[in-house]
């Protein structure tokens, strides 16, 4: 996208795969930026929408990675870098984390907790509205099913935002639902009133 106060206007020919090559969203922007978050301590997937009237628009997706082999702390020193950089360039007032969920898997439940408070505090931080939704709650509201697998969620963002295909990773097609849930919130809540 460019970088006039229209440039999310329309998706991007491409999807963009990491945060030093995304463009610096100008102070201009007419609509809103929503960004979700797909949180953890190896992968981070996001996904950035224009709130635009006539619908959103992808703005940026992608993954941000962890050193396997670092310490937790390190990974966490890293993602939080990487997440400041990202909110800097994208400017979103609203930032919508994955909710905590409980796992059978008490060390896995653990490492993503650990990943959302990285993401949290980094919203905080800049001042934006943080908004949680369980990922059920984003599952339903773009497939119709709190139960929807990863693809099938996929398939409806990329059918959303009109693309070709569904972002990759799957991580950010999971940011991208949650930045879509509260976009539809947001619109119906608008017209609730």
């Amino acid at each position: 996208p460019g970088t006039g106060p229209d440039a999310a206007a329309a998706p991007p020919a491409r999807i963009r795969m990491g945060v030093s090559d995304l463009p610096q969203v100008p102070d201009g922007l007419r609509w809103p930026v929503v960004l979700g978050i797909d949180p953890g301590t190896l992968v981070v997937g996001y996904g950035a929408v224009v709130q635009r009237p006539e619908g959103p628009a992808l703005l940026a997706a992608g993954a941000l990675r962890a050193s396997r082999s670092a310490a937790v702390p390190t990974r966490l020193g890293h993602l939080r870098q990487e997440l400041d950089l990202l909110m800097e360039r994208l400017r979103p007032p609203t930032v919508v984390v994955e909710h905590a969920y409980t796992a059978v898997n008490v060390q896995s439940a653990l490492r993503v907790g650990e990943g959302r408070g990285v993401a949290l505090s980094c919203a905080a931080c800049r001042g934006a509205e943080v908004v949680q939704y369980q990922a059920s709650q984003a599952k339903k509201a773009l497939a119709g099913q709190g139960s929807a697998d990863k693809e099938r969620v996929a398939r409806m963002v990329a059918a959303e935002l009109g693309l070709e295909r569904a972002p990759e990773p799957l991580d950010a097609s999971d940011a991208l639902a949650l930045a879509l849930t509260y976009v539809h919130r947001s619109r119906f809540e608008r017209a609730a009133r």
